[in-house]
């Protein structure tokens, strides 16, 4: 297919691990066109906008968090569902370097965002397929 044939859309997720080994998700609340749910924080990359700086900019509106955004971990293509879409969805690490949890953008799809411990996270519903591939990233940055 032709690149003029489907829409691209760029999302980009920080993956925040605190030392006491719990994972930061926040509450997705569907935004009126989607189920909510647990998921990362993060979202999409605006146009003039760097991976990193959206990873930056999402983390801080969904957490209240400023980071350091570090290596990026994974890249997870997705499709779409109306008009043939490609959706790539991009992992990086993270860092706090300041802030105070809570959300700071306002009508927005993001209605909290917590620390949740690692051993906790299967038992969520529901999840993001996303927060699987970062619970993957990290068995395999402890083998």
């Amino acid at each position: 297919m032709h690149f003029t044939e489907f829409d691209s859309r760029l999302a980009a997720y920080g993956l925040l691990i605190s030392d006491d080994d719990q994972i930061l998700l926040t509450w997705f609340n569907g935004g009126g066109r989607a189920e909510p749910g647990w998921t990362m924080p993060g979202g999409g990359v605006e146009f003039d906008e760097s991976i990193k700086d959206a990873v930056a900019r999402e983390v801080f509106e969904e957490t209240g968090y400023t980071v350091d955004v570090g290596e990026h971990r994974f890249t997870l293509p997705r499709q779409g569902t109306r008009r043939p879409m490609r959706s790539q969805r991009f992992l990086l690490t993270a860092t706090i370097t300041g802030g105070a949890l809570g959300t700071t953008e306002t009508d927005g799809t993001t209605d909290f965002a917590a620390w949740v411990p690692l051993g906790e996270v299967t038992a969520l519903h529901p999840r993001a397929d996303i927060i699987e591939l970062a619970l993957d990233v990290l068995r395999q940055r402890n083998h």
